[in-house]
């Protein structure tokens, strides 16, 4: 991922976003420009709202919902793909140290259990996430042979996002012959991945991992917590993501009809 993007992410994408507007209208504010100040305390109310499990949760929502069952396993699927998402860094340098992060972890133990309940082969797939570091395929494998005592038939080591997944894993199956597979990432990135294959002609039926569970109107749904603002960055980075994919890349809904698979296969929800 490079330096540009991250910047740009950083800067642009909520909650982090919200917080520059409020120092900047603070700061206006301290100059004696009283419309800053309200400005300033519209974006912090925002940024508070945007924390609480309610406003959070439905936003979550919105895209987990393109990754729900939408009708029975579609025909032909001859493999397992889990795409990777994160790493984790231990306390040494040395590339040993390197493992898979959370997210890749919950991919990887569903894409476990899609094995045990179909047989079918499993593919994972990831490049380098930084310069000279290890590809996050490899680690999956290792995870996968170390961890779960289960081989990966394809390992794909070069995509750098989501879209370069999809084209070097459809290429890699192609080429032995499967036409279709089992599409293994969490909910909210589901609807993004699915349509990157799609846009190949490639099918995919979407086994979501770790789909929330809509919020109520209990009153600690109302209280704003830290952690719902990665959910926040998550929602805002795949919105942008399907917008840009959609503009460069065409709708990817008018070159195949989605599928997915049942919960009962795969799929952690909490």
């Amino acid at each position: 991922m490079s330096v540009t993007r991250l910047f740009v992410e950083a800067v642009l994408l909520p909650p982090l976003s919200l917080l520059w507007l409020t120092l900047a209208f603070g700061l206006l504010a301290w100059t004696g420009r009283r419309w800053a100040g309200l400005a300033a305390a519209f974006a912090g109310f925002v940024s508070l709202a945007l924390a609480t499990p309610l406003v959070a949760g439905l936003l979550l929502a919105s895209l987990e919902n393109d990754a729900r069952d939408r009708g029975p396993m579609p025909p032909g699927l001859g493999a397992i793909i889990i795409l990777g998402g994160d790493v984790s860094h231990g306390r040494a340098t040395d590339t040993a140290s390197l493992g898979v992060g959370l997210l890749t972890l919950e991919r990887l133990r569903d894409g476990a259990a899609l094995h045990r309940a179909t047989g079918l082969p499993i593919l994972v797939t990831g490049g380098p996430l930084g310069q000279g570091q290890v590809p996050l395929a490899d680690l999956m494998a290792r995870s996968l042979r170390e961890d779960f005592g289960l081989p990966a038939r394809w390992v794909e080591a070069q995509a750098r996002d989501t879209r370069e997944n999809a084209l070097n894993a459809t290429a890699m199956l192609r080429a032995d012959g499967v036409a279709g597979a089992l599409l293994v990432t969490q909910a909210w990135h589901m609807p993004r991945a699915r349509d990157a294959f799609f846009r190949l002609g490639f099918t995919v039926a979407a086994a979501p991992v770790r789909r929330g569970v809509v919020p109520s109107l209990a009153p600690l749904s109302f209280v704003p917590r830290a952690d719902h603002l990665i959910d926040i960055w998550f929602v805002a980075h795949e919105w942008a993501g399907r917008l840009f994919y959609e503009l460069r890349d065409g709708n990817a809904h008018a070159l195949s009809a989605p599928f997915a698979v049942s919960a009962q296969i795969g799929d952690s929800s909490d």
